[in-house]
């Protein structure tokens, strides 16, 4: 039993790309599978699926790289936990953080759902800082 799943799938991402991996099996959820689409309209990872596991339902996530073979980088190249379930951080339209000066996002729980921190300031909304992307 998984408690804290988004901690868990951004550890398991983490891991994948360390070690070179293409897939990565994640336990599904409402939000998880909601950072999952925001990853891939980003551009972080190349696609993602829902699958029953028994009565379990993963996510299979397939992680983005360029270049060939040995010479390949990930797309994803830090992943940082901010709000944890022991310290929640919340942020005002006024002070939604810039990831890398602009290149990484920012991935926030709002009032209008799980968005990215330019969404976010777009609409004029805070939130709980979820994690960083870059």
């Amino acid at each position: 039993m998984v408690t804290d799943t988004l901690g868990d799938m951004l550890t398991r991402i983490r891991n994948a790309v360390a070690v070179g991996h293409g897939t990565v099996p994640v336990y599904a959820s409402k939000m998880t599978a909601r950072v999952a689409e925001i990853l891939k309209d980003e551009g972080y990872l190349d696609d993602y699926a829902i699958v029953e596991v028994g009565a379990a339902k993963m996510l299979n996530l397939t992680l983005r790289y360029s270049g060939e073979r040995r010479e390949r980088t990930a797309a994803i190249s830090d992943l940082k936990r901010i709000s944890k379930p022991g310290r929640r951080v919340y942020c005002g339209r006024d002070e939604i953080p810039r990831v890398l000066s602009g290149i990484g996002i920012a991935i926030m729980s709002t009032p209008k759902g799980v968005i990215t921190g330019k969404q976010a300031k777009r609409l004029g909304v805070g939130g709980e800082v979820l994690c960083y992307v870059s």
